[in-house]
């Protein structure tokens, strides 16, 4: 029984389910394209912004590994440990929509059968902000990106009318995505961050306002570890850290969580699904919560920046997970997504030793006889 790796997502062909999220491996231009030429189905770009932004004088990315062997946890001992995660300060993109509008056309004519979605970025505080979503928007789809990508989820933009500040404010999620519907001509989806109470009601909001996809989890706010040695944070400018995302395996579980709240809630809705992927076999845990694309970075970061050998190991999962499913009658990805979203309970559904002794942390109610002593 032969397998088929596409899927159709918000309208989209992609030649597979497996996209590079928005990071620092969707960048440049050359980046994009050796990340299409490696097998990636779809790509996010970098956020493009209006206004230029200025990163951090130093690294703007580190990985934290475990080390068995010494017993701790460090961005700062080389790379013999077990990768524990990512973290970075890095803003969006700091080309400005000028640098990145010829490129966007010159990629999508190298490449017309793959998918290139624009991440997008600007205020919420004015008018005048909120023409920023429309101008950037506009550019992009004339060029011909196949999508965009609201990035309403950036956990250190200074701004507090920007990234997660917009994402956690169920309002502004609605009437920004609202603002970029009314002139798209492509799918737009919005990407959520996890640090908010209840992500449902922001998902929600974004459906309102007309959003075609939520995608989630961008990278959750972290500080680096201090040095014991140095009592200096392990990744610093001058002494001084601040905020930044973790991303990575770390994130993995806490990611699925809030993709399953998502996904139950709105199970015909589309989810891309982000966090912890480094192969199907994390890749496979979103797809059975419903979602009909995951998207990768911390690994492709750490495999020749774009990950080559990463979207090779997504399509060889895939497909022999398909092949070994084949009695079940499963061809793509359609044939099994979202099976284990309902297996998702409230935690009162868990089956005690004896219901009736479940009382849910209330005091038994008045008339009811004590429990017997043994």
């Amino acid at each position: 029984m032969s397998v088929d790796l596409s899927t159709t997502f918000t309208g989209i062909k992609f030649p597979n389910p497996f996209l590079l999220s928005s990071a620092p491996p969707t960048e440049s231009e050359s980046n994009i394209v050796r990340a299409f030429e490696a097998g990636w189905g779809g790509v996010v770009t970098k956020t493009i912004g209006l206004h230029p932004v200025v990163n951090v004088a130093g690294p703007k990315t580190k990985f934290l590994r475990y080390y068995p062997e010494l017993g701790v946890s460090s961005m700062n001992k080389g790379r013999g440990g077990v990768l524990q995660s990512s973290w970075n300060w890095e803003l969006i993109s700091d080309k400005t929509l000028d640098w990145w509008v010829p490129r966007i056309g010159r990629i999508k004519k190298a490449f017309p059968d793959r998918v290139l979605i624009a991440s997008i970025m600007a205020g919420s505080g004015s008018d005048k902000e909120l023409d920023h979503w429309r101008s950037l928007a506009t550019a992009c789809q004339e060029q011909g990106a196949d999508g965009l990508e609201l990035n309403l989820s950036c956990p250190h933009m200074d701004r507090e009318d920007m990234g997660s500040n917009i994402g956690k404010d169920q309002k502004l999620c609605s009437s920004v995505t609202q603002v970029v519907k009314g002139v798209a001509k492509v799918p737009v989806w919005a990407k959520l961050t996890p640090s908010t109470t209840d992500i449902v009601l922001e998902a929600g909001a974004v459906f309102t306002g007309g959003g075609d996809a939520v995608v989630s989890s961008n990278t959750f706010p972290s500080i680096p570890l201090v040095d014991p040695e140095t009592l200096e944070f392990e990744m610093n400018v001058d002494g001084y850290v601040s905020s930044g995302g973790l991303g990575g395996p770390a994130i993995l579980p806490q990611s699925l969580a809030k993709m399953s709240q998502m996904t139950r809630a709105f199970p015909e809705r589309s989810f891309s699904g982000i966090g912890g992927i480094s192969d199907f076999n994390q890749a496979l845990n979103y797809l059975l919560l419903g979602c009909g694309t995951v998207q990768v970075c911390t690994a492709a970061m750490l495999d020749h920046a774009v990950g080559p050998n990463v979207i090779k190991r997504l399509v060889q999962g895939m497909s022999e997970f398909l092949e070994k499913n084949a009695h079940r009658g499963w061809k793509r990805l359609e044939d099994f997504r979202g099976i284990r979203r309902d297996r998702i309970v409230a935690h009162s559904q868990i089956r005690r030793p004896a219901d009736s002794d479940y009382q849910g942390g209330h005091e038994p109610q008045e008339g009811y006889a004590e429990p017997a002593r043994a």
